[in-house]
Order: C-alpha cells, then structure tokens, then sequence
C-alpha cells in the first residue's frame, strides 16, 4: 500500500463532452481556474488539455496553452503543471474502398510537432502515450509507433521535462521497458495506467495489478479508471502501491446524477485516501519523489 499518494487532476480533456455537462473547462481562463480550483481542494498536479473556446473541441494551439500555463502560474497557486503531449495521433480510417482517405476526425502529425507548446512553455511534467489504440468503436486509431516514441521521448529529455508516460495496454508497458533498456527514459519513470478506454485494458483490478506486477523497479506509477470506475480505483491504485488521477477529463459525475466539479472530484479521491490511512503529498514533496528539475 502507498501512504504518500500523489493526486493529480485532470480538468477538462479532448473528449466529446461540453454539453453532456454544464460546466466543462474550455476557455483558457476556465481551464486555468480548473486547475486552481483542483489544487485548493488538494491536488498535487493538475494535467491540462485546451480547447477551442468558440466550438469546445481539443485544439493544439500553442497560444492557448501559454495562457492557461501564464493565467497558473500568475495565481500563485502551487501545483505541478502536466500538459498533454498526446494530441494530434488520431487517424478515422476512410470508406471501405479506400481506408486510407483521412476521415473527419483525423488529427495526424508527426512526433515533434505534437511537442511544440512542451518546447515552448517547459512544464515540469508532459505526456507521452506510449503505444497504437483502437480508441472507441468506430473506425479512429491512435497512433503513437515505436519510432514515433523513440523521437518524443528524446525531444522531452533534451527539454529537461519530466514524461507521464501513458500506458492504455500491457504492450505499451512492454515499450515503455524497451526504451529505458535504451537509455531514452530515466528514473525515476512516472507511469499512467489509463484503465476503461475502449478498446485498451479494462479498469478492474486484474488489469491494473498485472500492470503493476510489471513496472520496472524503482517506478513510479498512479492509474485511474474513467466514469462510475473513478473513484474504487482510486482505493484500488493505493492498495496497490501507487497513486491516483481523477477529474473531469476521466468522469462527469460525483454520485449517480449529480455533476462533478473537478473540486469535488478532488475533495472525495482525498477523502477515500485519507480513510485508507494515507495521505495526499504537496507539489514540493511530489516535486522531490519524481525528481523534478527546478523551473
């Protein structure tokens, strides 16, 4: 069992959810108070997408990036920031006759570029997905090849960025373990076992064992299970021996028909780990167990 959990938030995501939720983070400004809100309420690292504020889609625009990052960091709120480094690795294969016609929700670009608003703005922590994806049920995968991973995990090392390495499946572990052979990670690692997103591993506790089973010696690794699944794999990450991720991007409601905020979302993962008998840790604390480089 871990004692000392770090708690991270992830407030508002790419996923086709405004207007499945009243209050979903898209401006900069929401997004950044997103964050502020989550690390009032107790958490230790706030993960950031940004979107579109005229349409609520995922967007990669560097401007929008540097002003939820400006607006953080201007509020004095202390809590690690971790921008998403995974957008722009999904191709919707085309019509039967020709699958290789990009469909509409096609957002494909090479491994570098999707590391831009990372090279610009130098957050403490950025995401690396680290393997290919059925991701949900229609005909979009997400993209992440070996040599894909190689590249961005060299770029992020050579930026002084700590990688959140995202693992949807045990393959994606298994490459994770290949590239630290090869001398592109360092450790500490600091995984993600995203557990629930169809079609990777299922969230459940065989899956997230099996995951943690495997994790190279002297990692770091949290997991989160997304909807109704959130919260018992919080209790279940603890009980493994790791720490946790909750928030909007991974769910939209506190109980059955009740909207969350990532406040509250925060509020009752800090709760079930304080009555497991451990305790949250502070962003300096957690700067030190991930080995953070100083900003």
């Amino acid at each position: 069992m871990n004692r000392d959990v770090i708690l991270t938030c992830a407030v508002t995501g790419a996923g086709d959810t405004v207007g499945k939720h009243p209050a979903i983070p898209v401006s900069p400004a929401q997004i950044a108070d997103a964050a502020i809100e989550a690390a009032k309420a107790g958490a230790t690292v706030a993960h950031m997408h940004v979107r579109n504020p005229q349409t609520g889609r995922f967007s990669r625009d560097v401007s929008l990036y540097a002003e939820v990052v400006e607006r953080v960091r201007a509020s004095g709120t202390d809590v690690i920031i971790n921008l998403t480094a995974g957008m722009g690795g999904d191709f919707e294969l085309g019509p039967d006759d020709r699958p290789y016609q990009a469909g509409p929700n096609t957002d494909l670009i090479g491994p570098l570029e999707r590391l831009v608003h990372v090279e610009k703005l130098r957050p403490e922590i950025c995401t690396l997905d680290c393997g290919t994806l059925n991701f949900g049920d229609g005909n979009t995968i997400y993209i992440s090849t070996p040599d894909y991973l190689r590249r961005g995990a060299a770029r992020i090392r050579e930026l002084g960025v700590k990688p959140e390495l995202e693992i949807f499946d045990t393959g994606h572990l298994w490459f994770v373990k290949q590239m630290l052979s090869e001398g592109l990670l360092e450790q500490p690692l600091m995984m993600q076992f995203c557990l629930g997103i169809p079609w990777g591993a299922p969230a459940d506790t065989v899956s997230m064992k099996a995951m943690a089973d495997n994790a190279p010696p002297g990692s770091i690794w949290a997991g989160f299970g997304i909807g109704r699944m959130q919260m018992p794999m919080v209790a279940q990450a603890v009980l493994l021996g790791g720490h946790v991720r909750v928030g909007l991007e991974d769910n939209l409601y506190l109980d059955k028909g009740v909207f969350a905020s990532n406040g509250s979302l925060v509020e009752r993962a800090a709760e079930i780990i304080r009555l497991m008998g451990a305790r949250v840790v502070t962003p300096k604390e957690a700067r030190a167990k991930l080995g953070l480089r100083a900003r």
